[in-house]
């Protein structure tokens, strides 16, 4: 059996290499009971060493709050632009997409500049804006109560038009991705309507630069088994990328 000492330094360098702890897993691998576990990384805890989260543990505070788009666009502007350039390369011609919101969805629209024609449903005002200026692209904008923070709408007029549509592919931006909760935003009411476009689409690419990794929004969109593929930047860690890859989804770093 581990000493303390021994299991404390065990979980910060798993902490270190994923970003996140699993309290079963960890029970299982240490050969001690989930109880022993949980007192370690209460200890950790007090000492700010880690955030304990449900079932296990994360190295930054997965709870992420809603900000204004104005301040969001200015976070990580690079790595959005980076993988927004990325994401547009996979759109064919003649497509059918979904564009939802979030500043990286904006950088994405600002990317698209399509030969032939390119059909875009979207719940981003300001996604909207930026293609209402190319010919070859036609913009169904949905309807609904507007979100001030994200600048776009939500509820259930907009979720009654995805209904009867079906796209090729759901570009989706996130406030958090977290392996045991899955994909989440600040909404309650957005998160039902990215379900609803997940539904429309036949795959789903979520964006999101690593700050994401490990945090967690107030609405819980969907399992890690109902997306097909991340985008993300250099900044992921490979390990994450591996358990990522594991449960079948594509990883592409930019």
């Amino acid at each position: 059996m581990k000493s303390i000492t021994e299991r404390h330094q065990l979980i910060l360098k798993k902490l270190q290499d994923t970003g996140h702890v699993n309290v079963q897993e960890l029970s299982t691998q240490m050969k001690v009971s989930e109880v022993t576990i949980r007192k370690d990384l209460k200890l950790l805890e007090d000492k700010n060493l880690l955030f304990r989260t449900h079932g296990g543990g994360s190295k930054t505070n997965p709870y992420t709050s809603d900000k204004p788009v104005s301040e969001k666009e200015k976070l990580n502007a690079d790595e959005k632009n980076k993988i927004a350039k990325v994401a547009a390369t996979m759109i064919g011609n003649n497509d059918s997409i979904i564009i939802a919101s979030g500043t990286t969805m904006v950088a994405l629209a600002r990317s698209i500049n399509p030969q032939k024609h390119l059909t875009v449903i979207t719940s981003a005002l300001n996604v909207a804006l930026e293609l209402s200026s190319h010919q070859n692209v036609e913009v169904l904008q949905l309807g609904g109560q507007l979100r001030q923070n994200s600048s776009s709408v939500m509820g259930p007029y907009a979720e009654q038009i995805l209904k009867d549509v079906s796209c090729s592919i759901l570009f989706l931006g996130v406030d958090g991705i977290d392996l045991e909760m899955g994909l989440t935003t600040t909404s309650l009411m957005e998160a039902h309507l990215n379900q609803k476009m997940i539904d429309a689409a036949q795959i789903t690419i979520v964006l999101a630069d690593s700050s994401k990794f490990g945090k967690r929004g107030l609405g819980k969109i969907c399992t890690l088994d109902q997306i097909q593929h991340i985008i993300t930047d250099s900044g992921i860690a490979p390990a994450l990328v591996k358990l990522l890859e594991d449960k079948g989804i594509n990883v592409t770093i930019v």
